[in-house]
């Protein structure tokens, strides 16, 4: 999930960055009258700016079709599944802690997966969810 992130900020940059250059593509076409004088605007900043726009589309479709929905049954019985603190974890096992910690983590997730210290989270609703493994689907 953290690589769909990355594809929606880096899509939307680019696209972006990419309509800025038609857009000074443009204001440098329209002031010249003769059209030799015109293909340095279109060679340097309208053409890159539309390749630009087209790579930034690409991108964020991408990251729209990595983006996972949520799975049947993930939410606790009576749940309004607009929130996302009612989502069950990910994994068929408890969430866990770091004592003093303040994320909750799948089992599995590198970061408490060989910590002796662990212990459930016990749904402790101050806990946020791990950047890395993310316990709860969005």
């Amino acid at each position: 999930m953290p690589t769909a992130r990355f594809l929606l900020w880096g899509g939307l940059v680019a696209a972006a960055g990419g309509a800025l250059l038609c857009v000074l593509g443009w204001y440098g076409i329209s002031g010249e009258r003769f059209a030799e004088r015109q293909l340095p605007y279109l060679a340097s900043c309208t053409v890159p700016g539309a390749a630009l726009i087209v790579a930034g589309a690409v991108l964020i479709g991408t990251a729209a079709t990595r983006t996972p929905a949520r799975p049947a049954g993930s939410l606790r019985p009576g749940a309004d599944p607009t929130d996302p603190d009612t989502a069950v974890p990910s994994s068929g096992e408890p969430p866990l802690r770091v004592p003093g910690g303040t994320l909750a983590h799948r089992p599995d997730c590198p970061l408490v997966a060989d910590r002796a210290d662990a212990v459930p989270a016990a749904g402790d609703p101050a806990l946020a969810p791990c950047p890395v493994c993310e316990p709860w689907p969005p």
